[in-house]
């Protein structure tokens, strides 16, 4: 079903709701798939309260409600479990896959964690402690304990019967795990591999040893990397004793990868402690306090350009035309860094850029940036000189300044992340914002030095 008409379907649900026809909109709630229900419930959340929402969930089929509760938005997660009663909530926690159940304990309140982990059987409450317990952000706290695994002296026709019996209640099937007596790690078998395999071969014999895996310990953000430089659909992690723990699957890493795309635009346009909150839901001082700390330390750079302009006023003063170009030649120097910072940013967060290539990135934007600066001081000569009406001595003074801030903008752009990520700073921290203030006082200082050299001022 397309978007639009779902956004119809959620509009008439909305409507029975509200006049409390529950019943039809419960017959066109169960018209839709398990991810347009969360959809639907989102929007009777933000439309008109959690309590209808819960109305409308309890309404839903048991097999269905858990499936539509594991797409939720975590707060929407939490919010509907605050208002269920505890038997519900245990019905919930009791059908989730592994991981998604601990997602979800993860941001419940203490004491409802508690009540949960009371009725859960000694076996698995002592794991999911463990789950609760890995570093936010680790591959131990995406992993699941939903995978197959085989020994070495299985026939593949075994392998094949094992997989039936529990592959239902697996995350993959695709890829089945190999391990040893002490739950070592040995080795990595596909699906496909099992079905073109004749049928009395032992696994030991058809398994791939050379596997990539992760540790628990490892960040979130490596592993994701890992992910896109193989393309696994699941990844095995192991604890420091070798010992095959749980797997990570490519849904988890697409939110992982969400989740690092959207801190590192935040952190480009300048937003510290960023939320996992949509935009809406951030209450106005939350978003104030996030965006003043970075806009008050650019402010106070803007005031250092301010003093720069302030000294050359007897410059200003006597050629007054200058004034005209600075917006231009600042705009320019801040829109050519801010190219080069992102570009430099984007290689090194695939990789292609290494820190060792910093002075091959250098030279490369010197050359860059010299064409460029060398093209626009041209037609900023030509503009000036004949439309303008200025001296040749403005015109030239303008123009050389447009090379010589293109080119260090361009330098300083390319240069200013790969400091940043050798002293330990996310370089998406420096981008546009800072890499602007920086190349706006380069600019003014550049302009009126040549200023003052060609005018003789």
């Amino acid at each position: 079903m397309d978007n639009e008409k779902i956004e119809v379907r959620t509009d008439e649900i909305i409507e029975y709701l509200k006049d409390k026809k529950y019943q039809d909109a419960k017959k066109l709630v169960l018209e839709n798939n398990a991810v347009d229900i969360a959809e639907i419930i989102e929007e009777i959340i933000d439309e008109i309260s959690i309590e209808k929402a819960v109305v409308m969930y309890r309404m839903l089929p048991k097999d269905i409600s858990v499936e539509v509760f594991s797409y939720l938005p975590v707060e929407d997660q939490v919010n509907i479990i605050n208002v269920i009663t505890d038997k519900e909530v245990g019905h919930i926690i009791e059908e989730l896959s592994f991981d998604d159940m601990i997602d979800v304990l993860e941001e419940l309140p203490a004491n409802i964690v508690d009540k949960i982990l009371e009725k859960t059987p000694k076996g698995e409450r002592k794991l999911i402690n463990t789950f609760l317990n890995y570093p936010e952000n680790s591959a131990g706290s995406l992993m699941t304990i939903d995978y197959i695994s085989l020994r070495k002296d299985m026939t593949v026709s075994e392998a094949l019967s094992h997989i039936k019996s529990v592959g239902m209640d697996s995350e993959t099937v695709y890829t089945c795990y190999v391990k040893d007596n002490e739950r070592k790690l040995r080795g990595i078998v596909s699906l496909r591999t099992l079905v073109v395999s004749e049928k009395e071969e032992l696994i030991l014999n058809v398994m791939r040893e050379d596997m990539i895996y992760v540790n628990v310990y490892d960040d979130q953000e490596d592993v994701s990397e890992l992910f896109k430089k193989y393309g696994f659909l699941a990844m095995p992690v192991v604890d420091k004793e070798g010992r095959l723990v749980g797997i990570i699957t490519i849904d988890d890493i697409l939110d992982v990868i969400d989740e690092e795309v959207t801190e590192d635009f935040e952190r480009m346009a300048g937003v510290i402690d960023s939320s996992d909150q949509e935009y809406l839901d951030i209450s106005v001082w939350k978003h104030v306090k996030n965006r003043m700390p970075w806009l008050f330390l650019l402010m106070c750079s803007y005031m250092i350009t301010g003093g720069i302009i302030q000294n050359f006023e007897n410059v200003l003063s006597n050629v007054i035309a200058l004034v005209t170009y600075m917006p231009m030649l600042m705009g320019t120097g801040g829109n050519s860094g801010s190219q080069s910072a992102t570009l430099v940013i984007r290689g090194m967060a695939l990789d292609e850029i290494e820190l060792s290539d910093a002075f091959r990135v250098l030279w490369k934007e010197i050359r860059i940036s010299t064409i460029i600066g060398i093209s626009l001081s041209a037609l900023n000569f030509a503009r000036i000189y004949w439309f303008d009406g200025q001296s040749a001595l403005i015109a030239m003074t303008v123009s050389v300044s447009m090379l010589v801030i293109v080119i260090a903008a361009k330098s300083i752009g390319s240069m200013l992340p790969m400091i940043a990520k050798r002293v330990g700073i996310d370089p998406a921290l420096v981008a546009s914002p800072m890499i602007s203030s920086l190349t706006d006082m380069v600019s003014v200082v550049t302009y009126f030095l040549l200023a003052t050299a060609i005018l003789n001022l």
